[in-house]
């Protein structure tokens, strides 16, 4: 997939549109749809796509051994993050597959946010990282789910913002509305602006973690620019 196509908006297609008067997401199936996180009314922009086989044969590797992984890197979206990555793996003689959509996916960080330096983070889970509905303080974070649950998310109708942050007697239910929690597909490449996205104030896309099924085990991509 081309990463010159991922600064052009895909306007040969309508993005996914769900009936409500003013929708802050984009959902589609073409890389173009990623761009339109730089839109001033979306908090969310998500390309949906299907996992190849051979991807998803790497990444049940991964998890089989029931090793550890909790990798992280900080700099260039290159080869010295795939060799370090490489290093890290529960099962590196599998991951060919997962090694090169990491890189296809930080390399297209770094380029759509024009950067010499990503944050990347992979991680498996067995419990819910972040189980209460929140913001992110920074700007913009990539998220996708190889394997396991993905990620809920509210819509703004749903979210009662005076309930975010840490708990406190008398302190409201942030979920407004439990049936209009939304779930981020397995393999489905998503973009949240937080509250650290000049402009987005008091606007960062309310998310938490999914708390997976008993013996079921999430691996999650996290990538933050600069």
């Amino acid at each position: 997939m081309p990463l010159t196509a991922i600064r052009a908006t895909d306007t040969s297609r309508d993005s996914y549109i769900e009936s409500e008067a003013f929708c802050h997401w984009a959902i589609d199936d073409g890389i173009g749809v990623l761009p339109r996180i730089f839109e001033d009314a979306i908090t969310l922009a998500v390309m949906t796509r299907q996992l190849s086989d051979d991807l998803r044969d790497g990444i049940a590797a991964q998890l089989a051994p029931g090793k550890p992984l909790d990798w992280r890197w900080r700099g260039a979206a290159g080869q010295a993050l795939i060799d370090d990555l490489t290093r890290h793996l529960p099962a590196p003689e599998h991951g060919e597959a997962l090694l090169e959509d990491v890189r296809w996916v930080s390399e297209a960080m770094a380029f759509l946010f024009d950067t010499d330096t990503v944050g990347v983070r992979l991680r498996i889970l067995d419990g819910a990282m972040c189980p209460r509905f929140h913001v992110d303080n920074l700007a913009v974070r990539l998220v996708t789910t190889y394997a396991g649950p993905g990620s809920e998310w509210l819509p703004e109708h749903a979210v009662n913002r005076a309930g975010l942050g840490a708990p406190r007697p008398q302190k409201p239910d942030p979920l407004r509305d439990p049936a209009a929690i939304r779930h981020l597909a397995t393999g489905e490449v998503a973009l949240l602006k937080g509250e650290g996205w000049i402009g987005n104030e008091g606007h960062g896309l309310v998310h938490r973690s999914p708390h997976p099924p008993a013996g079921v085990k999430r691996l999650l991509l996290a990538l933050d620019p600069g």
